[in-house]
């Protein structure tokens, strides 16, 4: 017998959803019936037959439109994410003042509510079996970034809102671990204030700098130390004033 009949007997073949419109729609109440049983039950014990079970169908039918349980699971994770990016995202358009510290305070209810325990076993599974869950990892990362840039002020240099929106991905995960784990949730609430502490130090700082007097490279302008540290300052007298769209390279640059 061939290695192709081989592998045939030892993998059934099903078939698979042609993508219709029909079948999308299907393939989508199915998904959402998954994501609402991983939402209160969490990760323990996943499988195809728990998750055909919740759906109210046989695994036979979940694996006409997913390609196995991981791809089920990886989809059903990728919706959770979504579903709490728009529960922070609603949180944020209603605060006021609209301060980038103010935004991430807002956020917070939603990182630990209902969907917060399975996205953190999550993020488990890619640390216990990189190779397996790689894939949840890098797509939290890229879910949550565009929306993290959102809140970054829009007059920010992309580069520096890039840098700030890390850091706040990073922090808030490593909360949200800290808090899953170890159950010291005062200690966690302390973590949370320093780092709206340290985002309020950054756009202060921002504002700073864009009030500064900068000069055009190459020009006239230089720095100049004023005994309490250096700043742009007319390096002789001229006339000249620099256009609104001249820049220095010391403090202007992202």
């Amino acid at each position: 017998m061939g290695a192709a009949d081989q592998g045939s007997l030892r993998r059934p073949a099903y078939r698979r959803s042609a993508g219709t419109p029909r079948g999308e729609a299907r393939r989508r109440e199915l998904l959402d019936r998954v994501v609402d049983d991983l939402a209160v039950n969490g990760l323990v014990d996943f499988s195809l037959r728990r998750a055909a079970r919740a759906a109210g169908t046989t695994h036979k039918v979940l694996l006409y439109h997913f390609d196995g349980a991981d791809d089920l699971l990886q989809q059903a994770i990728l919706e959770l994410r979504n579903r709490r990016i728009a529960n922070s995202l609603a949180l944020i358009d209603a605060v006021r003042p609209q301060t980038l510290s103010a935004r991430v305070r807002a956020v917070w209810p939603a990182l630990i509510g209902e969907e917060s325990r399975v996205l953190d076993q999550a993020m488990g599974l890619v640390m216990y079996d990189p190779g397996r869950y790689a894939a949840l990892g890098l797509d939290a990362s890229r879910q949550y970034m565009p929306a993290l840039l959102s809140v970054c002020p829009p007059g920010w240099p992309e580069r520096r809102k890039i840098q700030v929106a890390e850091m706040i991905l990073a922090a808030l995960r490593g909360l949200l671990i800290d808090r899953l784990t170890s159950g010291n949730i005062a200690g966690v609430e302390a973590g949370f204030e320093a780092l709206a502490r340290a985002l309020d130090r950054e756009e202060a700082a921002s504002e700073l700098l864009a009030r500064q007097i900068c000069e055009p490279r190459g020009s006239l302008w230089a720095w100049t130390d004023t005994g309490n540290g250096s700043s742009c300052r007319p390096g002789r007298s001229s006339t000249a004033t620099p256009a609104a769209t001249d820049r220095c390279s010391c403090c202007c640059t992202g």
